[in-house]
């Protein structure tokens, strides 16, 4: 299998190279050229496999150049029990509405699902060409630890992340800035998740830049991300159906929209998935698309900082690959598109919005802080579970789409322990911190504080790079 640029101008390429890229060199984002399908046969194949061999299986359908046997090692080391105690379980709510835990990693939230196995992978690939890479990203709050969490002490990396200076939980800052590794550069940026992004954006577009100092991506631009988050939609909708053809919906907390995509593909792929339900918070640029078919990003200025602050997000930095599908995957409107967007700050797809859910399965909804704290008041009430922020933003949302006989799994994004605050405030209970992570915010940190300025950490990392 070989991967192209949403924007067309990048030759074929195999896994292994675009793994290492991020973004494509026309500033695009890879794709496989054709999706592999899944078929009833083989799904029903797969019922009895653990995580690792799903994931393997799954994984082996887009990796063509790793032999197999080496990717099922990485994915057992990747989900192992002393990494994921508990693998993806489902936790009922209500009749027809449960959770998919995918928050039972090493960083308390469901971007580990993914970053451990690109951890594996990454040490793997470097090690066989005899190559370092430095790993350039972006978090809002959740990505950046299961990043370095997955990448500290591995050979060949190094980790520079940024994130906004002030706007994540304590916990997420602790969980960042306490490791101590060689390898791993925190760096905290005065500004909101959407200028650090363009950081990243800008230096990996450069690419003099890019190449002198090896740069990749572990930020949901790199499609490897994307391939290991389709594994939890096909094992979620195995361990939520008991035989052919049923129907599963899923409710995605969404603000880099990498997500919910990995559930458009799984669904391209023949998944049988109903609906996929976007959740955003009042941050709700995605929302207002699916709603308007007009996409209009907001500045810097008019991103909130909410109580789901991973979500705080205006610029969508998955979108351009389902827009890519909406267009008929037609590289040179995508190219347009793209343009109008930088030009005037928005584009108008709304000719297009009886696809969305006619063909796409998307339908979306926006939650507030106000309806965070009453569901997860409620969920807590009814059931003895807390959930954090962000699921809360996926079952407030997810409840207006419940149907008869089709199973909802809200893809649960994170533990509450990582927002004790909000939980607090909702409940008047402290959530439960892991008995490793309980002396977390008084271990030492260590940062690097600096204005938003590409130039100022394009000289940072080159004073740190590998």
């Amino acid at each position: 299998m070989k991967y192209r640029s949403t924007r067309g101008g990048m030759a074929p390429l195999p896994f292994c190279d675009i793994l290492l890229e991020g973004l494509a060199p026309d500033g695009g984002l890879t794709l496989p050229e054709t999706l592999p399908q899944l078929d009833a046969g083989t799904l029903e194949s797969w019922r009895g496999l653990s995580y690792a061999e799903l994931a393997a299986r799954v994984l082996g359908l887009f990796i063509g150049d790793v032999p197999a046997p080496d990717l099922l090692r990485m994915t057992q080391a990747a989900y192992a029990p002393d990494v994921f105690p508990r693998i993806a379980p489902v936790k009922p709510l209500r009749p027809g509405l449960s959770l998919l835990g995918l928050s039972e990693g090493p960083t308390l939230a469901f971007k580990d699902m993914a970053m451990q196995f690109l951890g594996q992978i990454f040490e793997y690939v470097l090690a066989q060409r005899g190559q370092t890479l430095n790993i350039l990203g972006a978090t809002s709050g959740d990505t950046g630890s299961a990043a370095e969490y997955a990448l500290r002490g591995k050979r060949g990396v190094a980790v520079f992340m940024l994130s906004p200076h002030g706007r994540m939980s304590a916990f997420q800052r602790a969980q960042m800035y306490s490791l101590q590794d060689a390898n791993i550069h925190n760096i905290a940026v005065h500004g909101v998740f959407d200028e650090c992004q363009d950081i990243v954006k800008a230096l990996a577009g450069d690419l003099d830049f890019k190449s002198a100092h090896r740069l990749g991506a572990v930020n949901s631009i790199n499609w490897a991300r994307i391939a290991a988050q389709i594994v939890y939609y096909v094992w979620g909708w195995l361990r939520a159906t008991s035989g052919p053809g049923q129907s599963v919906s899923f409710a995605v907390p969404s603000g880099n929209f990498g997500n919910i995509l990995a559930g458009h593909l799984a669904r391209r792929m023949g998944l049988p998935i109903r609906r996929l339900v976007l959740a955003t918070n009042e941050n709700n640029v995605l929302e207002e698309f699916f709603r308007t078919g007009i996409y209009r990003p907001r500045p810097a200025s008019q991103t909130y900082a909410t109580s789901s602050p991973s979500m705080d997000i205006s610029r969508a930095s998955n979108f351009e690959r389902f827009v890519f599908d909406l267009v008929g995957q037609d590289a040179a409107r995508v190219r347009a598109l793209m343009d109008e967007l930088r030009r005037t700050g928005a584009f108008d797809l709304s000719d297009l919005k009886p696809q969305f859910t006619r063909d796409y399965g998307f339908v979306a909804g926006a939650s507030s802080h106000a309806d965070r704290l009453a569901t997860i008041r409620a969920v807590h009430a009814e059931t003895g579970v807390l959930i954090d922020p962000h699921t809360a933003d996926g079952v407030h949302v997810a409840q207006a789409h419940l149907e008869p006989g089709v199973p909802m799994l809200v893809l649960e994004t994170a533990l509450p322990a990582k927002f004790a605050e909000t939980l607090i405030e909702a409940t008047g209970q402290a959530p439960a911190v892991p008995a490793d992570l309980q002396d977390l915010q008084q271990r030492p940190q260590r940062v690097e504080i600096m204005d938003c300025d590409a130039r100022l950490v394009a000289d940072y990392l080159r004073r740190h790079a590998l």
